[in-house]
């Protein structure tokens, strides 16, 4: 078994040492003899070293320790598609995306370089009718031949190699796949004891060095380096978003490949880039290991991966939101209804709670209670803490599995700063025969506050302010009694005709009312 993830020390400084320099002269006399003369030393002169500085092993900044310690344990994986199953989705050079991208004097070499069996090219591997290839990257996470590469390499995959560092290629089986964080599990079918390497047991910082490693154009074994740009980047990828952003250049190809910290461990899946050519312009994501490991370790024992459900509807707190409910800061998630049988209905959560965090951990926002719930599996115990009417209060709740075709959290919310006055012509919704409950939108002023929040004829305010409503008096009232109580906005919540509520803040001031 050999361990990849104790590089050597990447830096080793030889410097020479620095010494002032005495010069003395022997000037030859003429027939009368001759005499020692001991000159003046230049300044300039007393800095040169007796010794000429050597070179560094490794330059400062070198990356080669960590490279040839970890580059046995990433391979190329190389996947056959079937013609009807193929998208332009899939990854790498394999599919034939991209290479219009490429300037013309290289594709001859792409395509070449894709027959001789060294790394698939920009045409992956050797096509047959009716079959396209797709190549991308994975790493080896144990020495029986696990290996982690994203889903959307391997997704509708009729076969699937590795391509080892070593040039060896071997088949593999796909053990598990998970779309929703777009990551696989693979197994290298032949027995025998691989190179891995190891997640790294802290999270990046934002700046730190990281180094990729991955198959880009089919071209195998290739190394770059960067920087953690960002963390927590939502790229409306998935519904657990949550990227690292990082430098190094990635292309095409990279997909499924590691990111590397300075000790040689993995701290990212890379994913995707962001380009309006296709190629690297440094915008590039990886999934966090965090994660990785959490969805590996469940596709090894079970071959898929099930979370953890609470059975709520959210959204952000936005900072009108926020204002309505009287908080000092935009955080948290603001409840918009709990579904009927679910275990935050159970546990008493409802519309208008804003839960502020999970085991003791904060949500700070919508996405990030998703992501925690997600991380839990089913069965699970959790503490939700939430606020409600000003007071906070804590459910223990034991979670169900969330159901394939159910979101855990729909995002809504207002995207405007809102006026003094709503812009709305109202009328009990009893009165039209839409419902019992709520006051109907009938107008709406297009350049009103209102219609700058989303609200639409037809829309029903069922409460205001969290107090329910059945008269339009009974929305002035609330909102004069949410302004005399110095609340800068008014929270709503609005039923729409397709069925479909959400919460929205309306920004209040003297006038209002």
């Amino acid at each position: 078994m050999t361990d990849l993830s104790t590089p050597q020390p990447t830096r080793r400084f030889r410097r020479g040492a620095l010494a002032s320099v005495a010069a003395a002269a022997l000037v030859a006399g003429g027939a009368v003899g001759s005499s020692l003369v001991q000159t003046s030393t230049p300044a300039f002169a007393q800095a040169l070293p007796k010794t000429p500085i050597e070179a560094p092993e490794h330059p400062p900044g070198s990356f080669a320790n960590i490279v040839d310690k970890v580059k046995p344990g990433v391979v190329s994986v190389r996947v056959k598609l079937d013609a009807s199953a193929a998208s332009d989705d899939d990854d790498g050079p394999g599919q034939g995306r991209g290479l219009q991208n490429v300037p013309p004097q290289l594709r001859e070499f792409f395509k070449r370089f894709g027959q001789n069996g060294q790394g698939g090219g920009m045409q992956g591997m050797p096509q047959r009718q009716g079959q396209r290839g797709a190549v991308g990257s994975g790493f080896i996470i144990s020495a029986d031949g696990y290996v982690v590469t994203n889903n959307h390499v391997v997704d509708n995959a009729k076969t699937v190699q590795v391509v080892l560092d070593d040039s060896r290629a071997l088949d593999a089986k796909v053990i598990g796949k998970d779309s929703k964080t777009d990551l696989a599990l693979l197994k290298i079918t032949d027995a025998g004891t691989y190179p891995y390497v190891q997640f790294g047991k802290a999270a990046p910082r934002v700046g730190d060095w990281v180094v990729a490693i991955g198959n880009p154009f089919g071209l195998g074994g290739t190394v770059t380096a960067g920087i953690v740009s960002a963390r927590g980047r939502d790229i409306g990828a998935g519904p657990y978003d949550d990227f690292l952003q990082i430098d190094a250049p990635i292309n095409k190809g990279n997909s499924g490949g590691p990111t590397f910290n300075v000790n040689g461990e993995v701290v990212g899946v890379n994913t995707a880039i962001a380009s309006p050519s296709g190629g690297s312009v440094g915008l590039a994501f990886a999934i966090p290991a965090e994660t990785v490991q959490a969805v590996v370790e469940q596709l090894r024992t079970d071959g898929k991966v099930a979370r953890g459900y609470l059975g709520v509807q959210v959204q952000p707190v936005t900072k009108d939101i926020a204002d309505g409910l009287g908080l000092d800061k935009p955080k948290g998630a603001l409840v918009d209804h709990a579904e009927t049988g679910t275990p935050a209905a159970k546990a008493g959560l409802k519309s208008g709670d804003v839960i502020e965090s999970v085991n003791g951990n904060a949500v700070n926002d919508a996405k990030e209670l998703s992501r925690k719930i997600a991380g839990l599996k089913p069965g699970a115990k959790v503490e939700i803490a939430y606020l409600r009417g000003g007071k906070q209060d804590t459910a223990t709740i034991t979670l169900g599995a969330l159901p394939t075709d159910t979101k855990v959290a729909s995002r809504g919310g207002d995207t405007s700063d809102g006026q003094p006055r709503l812009g709305l012509s109202l009328a009990p919704a009893a009165d039209v025969g839409l419902s019992d409950e709520g006051v109907v939108v009938m107008e709406v002023d297009p350049d009103g506050p209102a219609a700058a929040k989303g609200i639409e004829q037809g829309d029903v305010i069922l409460d205001v302010a969290g107090q329910s409503v059945t008269k339009p008096s009974e929305v002035a009232e609330r909102i004069r009694s949410a302004e005399s109580s110095g609340r800068k906005a008014v929270l709503m919540r609005i039923k729409n005709q397709k069925g479909v509520t959400r919460f929205v803040a309306v920004a209040l001031s003297k006038s209002a009312g």
